[in-house]
């Protein structure tokens, strides 16, 4: 399957998505087959009621009929009639309590299962789903649709079984005791099948549309909270507010038409349910006047129906049930179901190094098949443990694209990548990702204190290795500086730190590891030029063990490289050493003079401000 969200169309119709929430629910087979059991032994209790009301009005009629024992022996009759109705009654309680209470209990630990499920394949799925698919989506799939599927243990299957025997038991019963009256007692049932079929499909249609509203919601939500200083910045609230007020009553509109939808259909339902009560009430009258049925038939009957009428209460909430369950399953299973365009081939082996020689074969990518030029073409180059490459070029030239091809995010469309003579595609992602590492452009922090930030990919690192991967990404005294030191906590996201501050934690967390490839993309953009060459210097000792490549739109950061490429347009326009390029008087050079031109326009204004303020 494409890893589209919207894609649908293999994930099966209704009732196979039905069937496979049902499978979930075998894996836990004790509990299924104890709340199936203790549903049927519940429902056969609440069934005998009737008869034994009937059997206690015909015997309480006959004793009337009596002599002179008529009064203890009524009294005993209607005695034991009652305390055999509450022995039953409480028998039923209690198979009633026990299969609710099992029948929650497996849709719970269905949707822990689920959920591990489904945040395990998030874990997994590609850079090119997560590119495409927005955060607030995935967390309504992972929670409203997950709880929609969970629900259906309890308000569909075991509410289904109920019903079943219910009605399929209680039909025996009723048309083997008189077939005319049971035929009426029944007569509203093939009406509220049709309107339940009716009312599931306009249901199920609702709650896929709910839940698409739900998710517009979430993403409005997700990225109104992401950039909340962004919105207070440009007193952008009001417009926030109503963006948002706009999709709540998108949603709230669906939700009522669903509401009305399900009460409509269970009020006609039990419009119909009443109707054959009249008619077995009259017609049974009858039957009683003419002697062709006793007034414990007549009672039972009623009786019967009297129970039914909660069935046929739930048949609304059973066929909400169903349709909730079918359309949230479809969107979740849609998920569960991708499988990530990036993972570990058949019989892909650890990857060993020895040299670390990175070598760019030829290689060219596309990020999309419908994109008309490649992101990237034909790029070749080599890189060896201790020396360095730097890649320059203007905005959306692909600098950063190659990066993300050396870590196998993507995969290269033509062409290969080899680290020590080993394709990257066929070595595991596990060892490639433990030896290749990138200090990313915009670096994230996690809720948590600054020590497990720098250990986050090592989190049993000892004391020493984290201190020292501080020193030399210029930030112990920064921490060192702080009331609880490195065991402050960092706000969401490292909001509580500047840019440049959080740069030089994301590269103190990749020192820490000493990686075989090293990659810094624009990692040092935040960070004065002063403290960029202090990182710089105290980089060399690490640098010495691992494959470098700097990636960066200032200059300054590439001048010491061993080779430093230009890109423009995914291709290398021009390559050499920085002298040599300086030389070549091409891009590069004008670049480098334009930097120059920039640096000395920016001191010439801080010397005025200087003397304005002296």
């Amino acid at each position: 399957m494409t890893q589209d969200p919207n894609i649908d169309s293999k994930i099966g119709n209704d009732a196979q998505i039905l069937w496979r929430i049902v499978m979930l629910c075998m894996r836990y087979p004790g509990r299924v087959i104890i709340a199936v059991g203790a549903t049927i032994i519940a429902s056969l209790f609440q069934l005998a009621v009737p008869q034994l009301i009937g059997s206690a009005v015909d015997g309480a009629l006959g004793l009337i009929e009596d002599n002179n024992t008529v009064g203890y022996s009524a009294n005993m009759a209607l005695f034991k009639t009652a305390a055999l109705l509450l022995g039953v009654s409480i028998l039923r309680g209690l198979f009633t309590l026990i299969h609710n209470y099992t029948g929650e209990a497996v849709g719970h630990m269905m949707a822990y299962d689920l959920r591990l499920s489904f945040y395990n394949k998030l874990q997994n799925l590609s850079f090119s789903f997560h590119d495409k698919v927005h955060t607030g989506e995935l967390i309504t799939r992972g929670m409203l649709d997950l709880e929609g599927v969970r629900m259906f243990v309890s308000t569909g299957l075991v509410r289904l079984v109920l019903l079943t025997v219910l009605i399929g038991v209680g039909s025996y019963l009723l048309l083997s005791t008189d077939l005319l009256l049971g035929a009426l007692s029944l007569s509203f049932v093939p009406f509220v099948a049709y309107r339940s079929a009716v009312a599931r499909l306009k249901l199920r249609s609702l709650w896929l549309a709910l839940q698409e509203r739900m998710s517009i919601i979430g993403r409005i939500m997700d990225e109104n909270l992401t950039g909340i200083r962004v919105v207070r910045a440009f007193g952008a609230e009001n417009y926030e507010l109503e963006k948002y007020k706009t999709a709540a009553d998108a949603a709230k509109e669906l939700a009522d038409q669903r509401i009305k939808t399900r009460v409509s259909s269970t009020t006609i339902m039990t419009f119909a349910y009443f109707i054959a009560m009249g008619l077995v009430l009259w017609f049974g009258g009858l039957r009683v006047l003419e002697g062709q049925l006793t007034v414990g038939d007549l009672t039972e009957f009623l009786a019967f129906m009297t129970i039914l009428q909660l069935p046929v209460r739930q048949l609304g909430l059973l066929v909400n049930s169903f349709a909730r369950a079918s359309s949230t399953g479809r969107r979740l299973f849609a998920v569960l179901d991708m499988k990530p365009n990036i993972s570990d081939k058949k019989g892909a082996k650890p990857l060993k190094i020895t040299n670390a020689h990175v070598a760019y074969k030829n290689v060219s990518f596309q990020y999309n098949e419908k994109d008309q030029l490649p992101a990237l073409h034909n790029i070749s180059f080599e890189l060896r443990k201790g020396c360095s490459l730097g890649i320059v070029g203007p905005p959306g030239s692909g600098k950063s694209t190659i990066a993300h091809l050396l870590t196998r995010f993507y995969d290269v469309t033509e062409g290969k990548i080899t680290i020590d003579g080993q394709d990257l595609r066929d070595v595991t992602l596990d060892t490639l990702r433990r030896h290749v590492l990138t200090v990313p452009q915009d670096p994230f922090l996690f809720t948590t204190s600054l020590e497990n930030n720098i250990a986050y990919g090592d989190p049993w690192a000892k004391d020493e290795q984290i201190t020292d991967a501080a020193f030399i990404a210029k930030i112990d005294n920064f921490i060192f500086g702080l009331p609880e030191s490195y065991k402050t906590l960092v706000g969401e996201r490292g909001v509580s730190l500047s840019g440049g501050q959080k740069q030089r934690i994301s590269i103190a967390r990749t020192i820490m590891l000493n990686p075989s490839v090293m990659i810094l993309d624009d990692s040092t953009a935040a960070i004065d030029a002063a403290t960029e060459q202090e990182i710089r210097q105290l980089l060399k000792t690490p640098m010495q063990t691992c494959a470098t490549i700097f990636i960066s739109h200032r200059l300054s950061t590439l001048l010491h490289s061993d080779e430093i490429i230009f890109i423009d347009n995914g291709r290398i326009v021009e390559r050499g050493t920085h002298e040599s390029l300086i030389a070549e008087n091409g891009r590069y050079a004008e670049l480098h003079k334009l930097q120059n031109l920039s640096t000395k326009n920016s001191e010439h204004i801080a010397t005025k401000t200087k003397e304005v303020k002296l």
